[in-house]
């Protein structure tokens, strides 16, 4: 395959950041990863389906992509700058599709070079918190690449758990389908414990607006916003992928690409109806606040309103013969002022009991 551009770093060069802007941010592959870097590669040759992993894959690269017909899958895993810069000179890469697989912290996006697709999507794990974890891939002319961390294994989604072969004979775009699908599939349960959660929160807050109540709401909001950051973007990238004439992808995957891309709408509807969902959550909780401090001022006022009426009758019989009556030297009507008093009270407490003032 001949190069259409110069590649301006060598292998065991890393490429330089270009005038007047910082010095390009390497992706931190060591983060969480169990496995050392690692290359794979399976292609299918004369029907048949070969495979090689480490050296002898990079070795191999050349020749099966000269192949007629050619059908290569590069899986590379946590990789370093040099084998990133290896690969992308075997494959004949543009030196910038390069620079954003190994600067990372992209957002998932779409980009079309020198007639080479590049797109980054998001796989989606739950520990403590929502993980998105950055997945590139690169289309090209008779391959396809794949870069990530050890975290998410491409042979243990759904469409590859027979085996590479059945899906890379129909090409390195279907390919492409096959893991893209997989893990827009795998941003639905995130979408439905997202749902779940929403719902209990809901019914904490009508039965108590508790300080964990809302700050439940305010990590199912954080948590929204890191998935509809993930997934949100990639409703155009599915849909530039099916309304733009690609050449390197055939037209009969076509209808593959679209089925992804109407579930990207359905999963991107769910997610902008819980956001509404968690705002009006917490709109619910100010409201029961709100309910709650109007419930504790009205029992107050009720008991005010005994309080002060008995106060009253006390002051304007007054007090200065209280000791007299307890020692039985005052007349009756001071029990009866008492008495009188005491029914008042018990009275109006009945009546504010009865209103749910007390």
């Amino acid at each position: 395959m001949a190069s259409s551009h110069p590649n301006p770093a060598s292998p065991s060069e890393a490429p330089a950041s270009r005038p007047g802007q910082p010095p390009i941010r390497r992706r931190d592959w060591a983060s969480g990863r169990t496995t050392p870097s690692a290359i794979r590669v399976v292609a299918v040759r004369d029907g048949e389906v070969v495979e090689s992993i480490g050296d002898a894959a990079l070795a191999d690269l050349p020749d099966l992509l000269h192949e007629p017909a050619a059908a290569v899958w590069v899986d590379l895993t946590s990789p370093t700058s040099d084998l990133a810069l290896q690969v992308g000179a075997a494959l004949d890469l543009h030196p910038l599709i390069v620079e954003d697989v190994l600067e990372g912290n992209q957002r998932a996006k779409i980009e079309t070079t020198e007639g080479v697709i590049q797109i980054v999507l998001f796989n989606l794990t739950y520990a403590d918190r929502v993980i998105a974890s950055e997945l590139d891939f690169v289309l090209g002319q008779g391959f396809l690449l794949t870069v990530h961390d050890a975290a998410w294994d491409p042979r243990a989604t759904n469409h590859l758990r027979s085996g590479v072969g059945p899906v890379l004979r129909h090409g390195p775009d279907h390919l492409l389908w096959a893991l893209a699908d997989d893990i827009v599939d795998g941003y639905f349960p995130f979408a439905d414990r997202l749902g779940d959660a929403i719902d209990d929160v809901q019914d904490e807050v009508v039965r108590t607006a508790s300080r964990e109540t809302v700050e439940r709401v305010f990590q199912l909001k954080r948590e929204l916003i890191e998935v509809r950051r993930a997934v949100s973007p990639v409703r155009e990238v599915f849909n530039q992928l099916t309304n733009r004439d690609i050449a390197i992808i055939d037209a009969d995957e076509l209808v593959y690409f679209r089925d992804i891309y109407d579930h990207i709408i359905r999963l991107t509807d769910e997610l902008d109806n819980y956001r509404e969902l968690a705002s009006t959550t917490l709109d619910v909780y100010l409201t029961q606040v709100n309910n709650n401090l109007s419930v504790i001022m009205k029992r107050l006022t009720g008991v005010t309103v005994i309080v002060a009426g008995v106060g009253a009758i006390a002051g304007i019989f007054g007090m200065s013969e209280a000791g007299a009556a307890l020692g039985g030297a005052e007349a009756g009507g001071f029990w009866a002022v008492t008495a009188v008093t005491i029914a008042l009270a018990a009275a109006a407490a009945v009546a504010l009991r009865r209103i749910d003032w007390i």
